[in-house]
């Protein structure tokens, strides 16, 4: 199976999303960055920002691994919330994105207004791949999301589990890449994702994370939260629902030809 196709990288154009946020179409990919049913900005904050946030563990400094970077709506959703919400805590986050030459662009895509006041992060970020002020610091790190872990060695906290989908990018989505997430986390980490396949739960679930599904919100169809520790919500029964169907599997790296 060819994975990506780097020839057609750059081949990407503006699409609307429901919340009247912008999000882009990839070529390369054959898919949105983003769910243009839920909209780019909502899908950030509701998939992804704000139930990591509530379940985060309580420490000073919060690591973040933000995968995939791609418009950095995510990262850029971070820092607007903690803004917002008066959150005092330093917060690193780490990304990888394969595609540079979208970085570079970012300084020029037009965000929404709830992004003005990061304005100058933004720029940082887009012509640097690094910032790191204060209570901030975000590094792209310019590489496959598999290369990365042996990279990384700061314990992370959330992991924004953000690539295109199963079926797109299903490198990003195997029970070896999840084993991979797993080794870099802390034993409290909270991963978000907005699949609620089974295949993927069943990645995680088969690495020891516990299967949540993501809150509801008005108008966004919900997601998955997972997390190596027992969290404060419904847990969904993954043995069950692996009895009621016997043929369901996790994503291997073998069946991609990895």
């Amino acid at each position: 199976m060819r994975l990506y196709a780097p020839e057609r990288r750059a081949n990407k154009k503006m699409v609307e999303s429901a919340d009247g946020t912008l999000t882009m179409y990839s070529e390369e990919f054959d898919e949105c960055y983003h769910s243009t049913r839920d909209g780019a900005l909502k899908e950030s904050l509701y998939k992804h920002i704000i139930p990591a946030f509530t379940l985060a563990p309580e420490r000073e400094t919060l690591r973040i691994l933000d995968i995939c970077f791609g418009l950095g709506y995510n990262t850029w959703a971070t820092i607007y919330h903690a803004m917002e919400n008066g959150i005092d805590r330093r917060i690193e986050i780490f990304s990888p994105e394969l595609d540079e030459g979208l970085v570079k662009s970012l300084k020029d895509f037009p965000y929404p207004e709830e992004f003005s006041a990061l304005s100058d992060i933004i720029r940082e970020v887009s012509l640097n791949g690094i910032y790191d002020r204060g209570d901030i610091r975000i590094e792209i790190l310019f590489s496959d999301a598999r290369e990365i872990f042996d990279t990384l060695d700061k314990q992370i906290d959330i992991v924004y589990q953000d690539p295109f989908s199963p079926r797109k990018n299903p490198a990003l989505w195997t029970k070896e890449y999840f084993s991979s997430i797993r080794s870099v986390g802390a034993d409290d980490m909270i991963l978000t994702t907005y699949s609620s396949a089974t295949p993927v739960r069943m990645g995680l679930y088969e690495n020891g994370f516990h299967i949540y599904t993501t809150p509801r919100a008005e108008g966004i169809r919900p997601g998955t939260i997972a997390s190596p520790s027992h969290l404060e919500l419904p847990e969904i029964d993954m043995e069950l629902k692996m009895s009621r169907n016997p043929e369901a599997s996790a994503i291997f790296d073998r069946d991609i030809g990895l």
